[in-house]
């Protein structure tokens, strides 16, 4: 079992680059363009390594290495996103490293990219990519190809290497449960469970009952053997449910208007632990929409959108104008999915003006509509 925090050290130790591995500040799936450059990341370290795996770390600054985090991803469906574009798409994965130096909504993204022997092409253009591009890696360089590459074994020993030197331990176990429960999270109440005598999960949150149904809120849940994190929200709730061999978290996500909200089930993640050693999860989007008064829906959407332009001029905002902006994002969202097509965008062009506003609660709401819409449906 590979320790993902210890194997993300060793990836950076190489310093720079290189065909095997790339390195991201952020990445930005909002825009046709981020979503492209990343496509195209994929697909070139694929070809480039069809015999090992490759990986993109996120969340590391280019220049000197500094391990800076970004903000929590969980997105299953980001598979969709690749297989929607690419011709022979690798089977990827995306996990949440935290690092004991980072506060605790930053983490460091690993994608994980498997070994694909197949070359991977664009089936379809996206931005300035056309149909039928193939990408390879030339040391640290993406660099488009017209002819399909050959295969090479070229990084197949120093990737083995690597993974080799990243196994987890005994000792990374204990001092991944003891940081968890004494350090992270001491005032939360911690727990933690042991499954099939190898796996350890921790959580802890802050018990909420609603309508006689308990929820925990501001969730911290890691998979300690492999140090990822496997869920974090600083405003959805959720529950939680374990026998011997899987644990289940549901998420549940707060929608309301005229400040009346109520808690719709979002997602499923069901773990399942193997007595081999192994371990797979699966995921289930639960979420219906829910349905709004249209005449009402108008009225608030067409609000948000003055609010917006008051931002954009620096017009100054009354008592009630600043409380409407945390709620901008989530009615945004409803909006959007009872059929105001351009809400989503006007929230996505939103982003710098409400990164700025000193409320902080107001970006933190941005960034969990965000999230939701995006598990909801990738625009491919």
């Amino acid at each position: 079992m590979i320790n993902k925090r210890l194997l993300i050290k060793n990836l950076l130790a190489h310093n720079d680059e290189s065909s095997f591995y790339d390195k991201k500040r952020q990445l930005n799936l909002h825009t046709r363009e981020g979503k492209a450059k990343f496509i195209k990341h994929i697909c070139a370290l694929s070809n480039s390594n069809p015999h090992n795996n490759s990986y993109i770390v996120v969340g590391v600054e280019d220049q000197n290495n500094e391990i800076v985090g970004d903000d929590f991803f969980d997105d299953s469906r980001i598979q969709n996103l690749v297989n929607a574009y690419l011709e022979n798409p690798p089977k990827i994965q995306y996990e949440n490293v935290p690092f004991p130096n980072l506060p605790k909504d930053k983490v460091i993204g690993l994608v994980t990219i498997k070994s694909n022997p197949k070359v991977s092409r664009f089936k379809k253009g996206i931005h300035t990519i056309l149909p039928h591009s193939i990408f390879v890696r030339i040391g640290s360089n993406t660099i488009p190809v017209e002819e399909s590459p050959e295969l090479n074994y070229q990084n197949v020993e120093t990737v083995t290497g690597i993974e080799n030197n990243s196994r987890n331990s005994i000792e990374y176990t204990l001092d991944g449960v003891i940081d968890f429960m004494n350090l992270r999270h001491k005032d939360m109440s911690p727990k933690y469970k042991v499954f099939k005598e190898l796996f350890v999960i921790c959580w802890a949150g802050v018990p909420k009952k609603i309508r006689e149904t308990s929820y925990l809120s501001r969730v911290d849940i890691s998979l300690i053997n492999e140090q990822v994190k496997l869920f974090y929200s600083a405003l959805d709730v959720v529950t939680i449910v374990f026998d011997e061999s899987t644990f289940t978290i549901t998420e549940y996500v707060a929608l309301g208007l005229n400040d009346k909200t109520s808690y719709y089930p979002l997602e499923k993640v069901t773990l399942h632990f193997q007595d081999n050693g192994y371990y797979k999860m699966e995921s289930e989007l639960l979420f219906q929409p829910p349905e709004f008064n249209r005449k009402m829906l108008y009225h608030i959407y067409n609000t948000n959108l003055s609010l917006i332009s008051k931002l954009q001029k620096g017009l100054f905002l009354s008592p009630r104008e600043r409380f409407d902006l945390e709620n901008l994002p989530s009615t945004l969202m409803i909006c959007y999915l009872n059929g105001f097509e351009e809400a989503k965008q006007k929230l996505i062009n939103a982003k710098p003006l409400l990164k700025e506003i000193e409320n902080s609660n107001v970006y933190v709401s941005f960034k969990e509509s965000m999230r939701i819409l995006r598990k909801m449906k990738y625009d491919i």
